[in-house]
């Protein structure tokens, strides 16, 4: 049986992947902050887990041992307010603690299962980011911290792609698009907005279509590439 870690698994697209992977006959281990309601739904392993934290880390890595990987889905992350976020009003703190969990997260959980991805040949590693996190698509401005925050780890999971590439490690940069969810909350819907079921389903697909030619691209929910 395969086996896979999908973190933020307690709400929107992180609880929508485990489903899936479950479903796949996948071994879940679902991870994140807080177990729950939502999380102790599922049937599989459920894990605390703070990805801002490296003691929450090195104590979920150490629960796994040396059990082999074959699918790690980063997809735990935090938004502030567009108010609290915007170029009068961001500051050191809004930074640290979206860059804590968006950036840093990925990296260092990543870091910290690496033996474990390594022992499953043609293992996968996803980051969920998003478009905004684009250089060359963004028009708009606005909303620094979250932006910053995806592009880094979009630079992140690039290099990581290219240091895993000889090792059979493909790593996948993925939108969801607009996803109807707890990770902006009292903001309107966006009109092209998703459930987190139909956001996570086309992803995987996406995800799950790639090897290693195609490691380190970020990719649309829809299935076509985004520019950095």
């Amino acid at each position: 049986m395969p086996t896979a870690v999908v973190t933020g698994a307690n709400s929107g697209i992180g609880n929508a992947f485990a489903q899936i992977l479950i479903s796949e006959g996948y071994d879940v281990h679902a991870a994140d902050i807080e177990i729950g309601a939502a999380l102790q739904s599922l049937q599989c392993r459920l894990h605390k887990l703070d990805v801002s934290s490296p003691d929450s880390i090195s104590a979920f890595a150490a629960q796994l041992q040396d059990k082999p990987i074959d699918v790690l889905l980063n997809v735990a992350g935090v938004m502030a307010p567009r108010e609290q976020d915007a170029m009068d009003t961001v500051n050191i703190n809004v930074l640290e603690k979206i860059f804590a969990v968006n950036t840093y997260g990925p990296l260092l959980l990543t870091q910290s299962l690496l033996p474990n991805l390594l022992a499953s040949p043609g293992s996968a590693v996803g980051i969920v980011s998003s478009r905004v996190g684009s250089i060359g698509d963004n028009s708009t401005g606005g909303t620094y911290a979250y932006r910053a925050s995806k592009a880094a780890v979009n630079s992140i999971g690039k290099s990581m792609a290219m240091e895993l590439r000889d090792k059979g490690v493909t790593v996948s940069l993925l939108h969801p698009g607009f996803v109807i969810s707890n990770l902006n909350t009292g903001s309107e819907p966006h009109p092209e907005s998703v459930m987190p079921d139909e956001a996570a389903g086309k992803l995987w697909k996406v995800m799950s279509s790639k090897g290693i030619e195609d490691t380190g691209k970020f990719w649309h929910r829809e299935g076509f590439e985004l520019p950095w």
